[in-house]
């Protein structure tokens, strides 16, 4: 049985226990000795971060061969056009390569908390929101993908990891889910031979 741990991380706080700048972290939220987060989440980025006890988990949940999807709500100057949910969802050229093909739909303004500080708003540029899952975890990668298409991205909140979600955490808040492991399968050439 391992723990998992739901966080919502904030604004402004590193996905990590300790930092020698005076930056926040986990620390600041979570008290639980010995969880690690599965996977990290950009210091200026916001949602759903997990941690856990348990090495497997944290390899399944953080390690891109697993495939886990990731959902994001991303608020992005510009309007999002047909043109440019097909590129996302075709994959986008990247100077690390080609991404793989993401789920991607305009959204109305979701309920979201609200950021502090707020998002800078320009009377001059419309700003808009989409919904992207995706399977990789390259670095800032949903940044990346959205710059690629034209619309820069202004606030970036992880929703979901796999059935995992942030619904109902506020920043700063975490729940406790228990997660119940696969037995391992017996190592190969462990079986005795008769």
């Amino acid at each position: 049985m391992a723990r998992l741990l739901l966080l919502n991380k904030p604004y402004h706080v590193l996905s990590q226990f300790r930092d020698k700048d005076g930056r926040g972290t986990l620390a600041d939220h979570i008290s639980i000795p010995a969880v690690y987060p599965a996977g990290r989440l950009d210091y200026d980025s916001e949602g759903l971060l997990l941690l856990t006890d348990d090495g497997a988990l944290q390899a399944r949940i953080a390690e891109p061969r697993f495939k886990l999807p990731k959902t994001y709500l991303v608020q992005v100057e510009g309007q999002v056009s047909d043109t440019a949910l097909a590129a996302l969802r075709s994959g986008v050229e990247l100077k690390d390569g080609m991404t793989l093909p993401a789920k991607a739909r305009a959204i109305a303004p979701p309920a979201l908390w609200l950021r502090d500080p707020p998002v800078r708003e320009r009377k001059s540029v419309p700003d808009s929101w989409l919904e992207l899952t995706i399977t990789e975890g390259r670095n800032r990668q949903v940044r990346r993908m959205t710059a690629a298409v034209g619309l820069p991205t202004l606030r970036l909140v992880r929703w979901q990891i796999g059935d995992w979600t942030v619904q109902g955490l506020a920043p700063g808040q975490w729940r406790e889910v228990v997660v119940h492991l696969p037995a391992k399968a017996p190592a190969r050439g462990s079986r005795r031979q008769r």
